[in-house]
């Protein structure tokens, strides 16, 4: 009897000394190559402090995301973490109603002050705490610096001055290639969010606040100051010839590769793109980067906080209680200054950014006066359809300009109220 209990306590002591049982976390993002490192990065800092502990990143292309994220879910075969823009994991929990109010877990979490008040209202769906801030998406005004550089070297700051240069980067061969190739702008249409998004930024950028709809739910399409925007930007799409004739079709994709091809002179950078387009094969760091146009000399304009994206766990998360951790976790200093230096974003103040170029340190020092985008969606639960009805609304008008806008505007913001209040009933 006595050796079996001396054999019990050498097995116990041997059992203190070797790791912890080997515990694989999966996460399922559309962040491409760049995510998949990200992911490297934490789980090795997360095993210094959770031994045994390794964390599987797979990113999807957004559409197939969303289709693999809602079967799995619905199927008992989700993976143990969701990483993605706050809407795509409120479009997740409409569809499955599984994902993990996170609101206590937040409670838990000491060291979380740099989180503001608009951080954690993005974080929130229907009174549940849908997804952890991770990163906020700053979005900026970009322009090509060696095309700046032949027409005038100053940054636009008013429409009037986007205006001028857009002509010059259409019609005087900015890249000197013998060919009319190039355009004053590149945007994007195809989807509502591709064109409400674009509009999106130079309404908040231009400083204004919502674009369709109030939080009182009030449609704000034809008050005058959006008014004159809205216009402006149908213009941009249509008489003005800014764009390339096709954008109409144009999704993210495509306007990607207006950009990257180096046809545009003036397009949207967001904090995440800065990495690539720094790489020699693509733009060689030749943009420049600041706030959005100002339409009114009395409205101070900015670059717009346009999206979070947050880590979220399915109901059904196969080790739930190691990714709530995992989840906190990404809130620490050294997970922060992963995500900064992979993606280019965060949420600390703190973070070294001595390693990145000027252009993403523009981001990371928010160098640019900053306005949150107002997020009708975690107020308003019938905004998506709403939106929807907008865009199909708006691209009538782009395939078919009026002679006159302002009775389109009018007639638009019309349907829009009716709309509005008939959903908003349901």
């Amino acid at each position: 009897m006595g050796n079996l209990r001396n054999l019990l306590a050498a097995a116990a002591v041997l059992a203190a000394t070797l790791p912890a049982t080997a515990q694989q976390l999966t996460v399922w993002h559309d962040l491409g190559d760049n995510g998949i490192k990200w992911f490297e990065a934490l789980s090795a800092e997360f095993a210094k402090q959770k031994a045994g502990a390794t964390v599987r990143s797979q990113s999807f292309p957004t559409d197939q995301w969303f289709g693999r994220v809602i079967s799995a879910i619905n199927t008992n075969t989700a993976p143990d973490l969701i990483f993605n823009n706050y809407e795509r994991v409120i479009r997740i929990q409409d569809q499955t109603g599984k994902v993990v109010d996170l609101k206590s877990l937040m409670d838990k979490v000491p060291d979380k002050g740099f989180l503001s008040e608009d951080d954690m209202r993005v974080a929130t769906y229907k009174g549940r705490q849908i997804i952890i801030p991770i990163q906020r998406v700053q979005m900026a005004f970009g322009v090509r610096k060696s095309w700046l550089d032949k027409n005038g070297g100053k940054f636009p700051d008013t429409w009037e001055d986007v205006k001028k240069l857009a002509v010059a980067f259409r019609d005087n061969d900015p890249d000197a290639n013998g060919k009319a190739d190039t355009f004053g702008l590149a945007l994007e249409a195809a989807k509502p969010r591709d064109l409400i998004h674009i509009l999106d930024l130079f309404m908040f950028g231009s400083g204004l606040r919502h674009t369709l709809v109030d939080p009182d739910g009030k449609i704000t399409v034809d008050e005058p100051a959006h008014a004159q925007v809205l216009e402006e930007f149908l213009k941009t799409y249509t008489s003005y010839r800014f764009v390339a004739p096709d954008t109409i079709n144009h999704s993210f994709a495509e306007m990607y590769q207006v950009i990257e091809g180096g046809r545009a002179g003036m397009f949207r950078v967001g904090d995440w793109n800065v990495k690539k387009w720094d790489g020699a094969n693509v733009l060689g760091g030749d943009f420049v980067s600041g706030p959005w146009p100002k339409f009114a000399p009395d409205r101070q304009n900015a670059v717009v906080i346009a999206g979070m994206r947050g880590v979220a766990i399915p109901e059904n998360s196969p080790n739930k209680a190691l990714a709530q951790e995992f989840a906190a976790f990404m809130l620490s200093k050294a997970a922060q200054q992963a995500s900064l230096e992979n993606i280019g974003a965060g949420v600390r103040k703190d973070l070294n950014v001595s390693k990145l170029s000027p252009r993403a340190q523009f981001f990371a020092k928010a160098e640019g006066r900053l306005v949150a985008y107002d997020f009708p969606e975690s107020v308003h639960a019938f905004y998506p359809e709403l939106e929807a009805a907008y865009h199909r609304k708006l691209m009538s008008g782009i395939a078919n300009p009026p002679a006159d806008w302002k009775p389109f505007i009018a007639e638009t913001a019309k349907e829009m109220r009716d709309l509005a209040a008939k959903l908003s009933k349901k």
